[in-house]
């Protein structure tokens, strides 16, 4: 089966009784035993419900994995396979990554840890020491859309009998598949692409090896960070038109982040050439409140990943918990400026972006 085939079915399980299409949510707490020592296989929703089931199938079935587990939020989600490690142990990290990914390791769970550039194997080989559990990946980065070359990043962590952990939200299933090149944990933030419509949080794992998916299931089952049955039926609904979004996000990026390039107040545009993200920074400071005061179109606001268009100013929003002096040498400044391309008609986009970025002295007939 194709993978869009797969994913306008994600999540299907054929109520016999009904005949029910969709999913059904099965908003219980609790399930009825059948007898003593006998159980249906759902006996409490925090260890597993039937809707939470369908969607942990689903994004199994999506990554290649054997095993899916969903989330309260993607934070949840790595929190939970950082449980993984000891205090003793130590772990790699992407240097360029989520503001609130730094914050959990560095501030709330002190993971002793490197940060590392990721996109340079050479890097995260001189990197490992003899208590390296895992190395954490970010591809593309947020916010450089730095890349790494995971089959590579994945020989390495073999080599050195430690986990590859790639965080696969910025491409979803549908534009790569860390499992398949090596790695032994998939996280995703679902809030993103893919539920894809800024209506609900949540976040996953996927795992290949079904021993680690059975330690991840008994973790997330002791922290109790799940995902609810509305909330899980929320992204399964959004996964059905996951190919069509990808595809029209990714187009509209390629052309914006075209446009962007051409404009004499944008300084440098950071954009893979994949996906629907991109940054880029201004060509003087005083245009960042410009822009985001300007914009009616593209809304300022946190998160990525939904139909609507959205622009995020890192330095005060998603990156915030780095310190100055880290964020300035990742190149994240104060001039840099985060684009989630929705699906809305680029021309749209391209003409928000234009008068929000227009020479204010010459609106002015100067």
């Amino acid at each position: 089966m194709k993978l869009a085939t797969a994913l306008v079915h994600a999540g299907v399980r054929r109520d016999p009784t009904t005949g029910a299409v969709a999913v059904p949510i099965y908003q219980s707490a609790t399930f009825q035993h059948p007898a003593l020592g006998q159980s249906t296989g759902y006996d409490y929703s925090r260890t597993r419900n039937p809707t939470r089931s369908a969607l942990e199938d689903a994004l199994a079935q999506l990554e290649g994995g054997s095993r899916g587990l969903a989330f309260s939020s993607g934070m949840a989600a790595l929190h939970c396979a950082l449980q993984l490690f000891g205090p003793e142990d130590h772990v790699l990290l992407t240097e360029d990554l989520y503001g609130g990914t730094y914050r959990l390791v560095d501030r709330i769970l002190h993971v002793p840890c490197t940060f590392v550039d990721t996109s340079r194997p050479s890097a995260v080989r001189d990197a490992l020491r003899p208590n390296t559990r895992a190395i954490v990946v970010e591809t593309p980065t947020n916010p450089m859309m730095r890349t790494a070359d995971l089959a590579e990043l994945a020989a390495i962590a073999r080599k050195a009998g430690v986990l590859l952990i790639v965080d696969n939200t910025f491409l979803t299933p549908w534009l790569q598949r860390p499992l398949e090149l090596g790695a032994d944990i998939v996280v995703h933030s679902a809030t993103k692409y893919l539920a894809g419509h800024n209506d609900v949080v949540a976040g996953a794992l996927v795992v290949k090896d079904a021993a680690l998916g059975e330690r991840l299931a008994y973790l997330q089952n002791g922290i109790g960070a799940i995902l609810g049955p509305q909330d899980a039926y929320l992204v399964i609904r959004g996964l059905k038109t996951l190919a069509l979004r990808m595809e029209r996000h990714q187009a509209n990026a390629r052309e914006v982040a075209a446009w962007l390039r051409a404009h004499p107040g944008v300084e440098r545009v950071f954009y893979p050439g994949v996906g629907g993200m991109l940054s880029f920074t201004v060509a003087h400071v005083a245009l960042v409140p410009q822009v985001l005061a300007s914009v009616r179109l593209c809304l300022f606001a946190e998160s990525l990943g939904g139909v609507e268009t959205l622009i995020t100013y890192p330095t005060t929003q998603t990156h915030a918990d780095i310190p100055a002096e880290r964020r300035e040498a990742l190149g994240i400044s104060d001039r840099l400026l985060r684009l989630s391309v929705g699906i809305e008609d680029s021309h749209d986009i391209i003409a928000d972006l234009a008068h929000a970025l227009r020479d204010p002295s010459a609106a002015h007939g100067a």
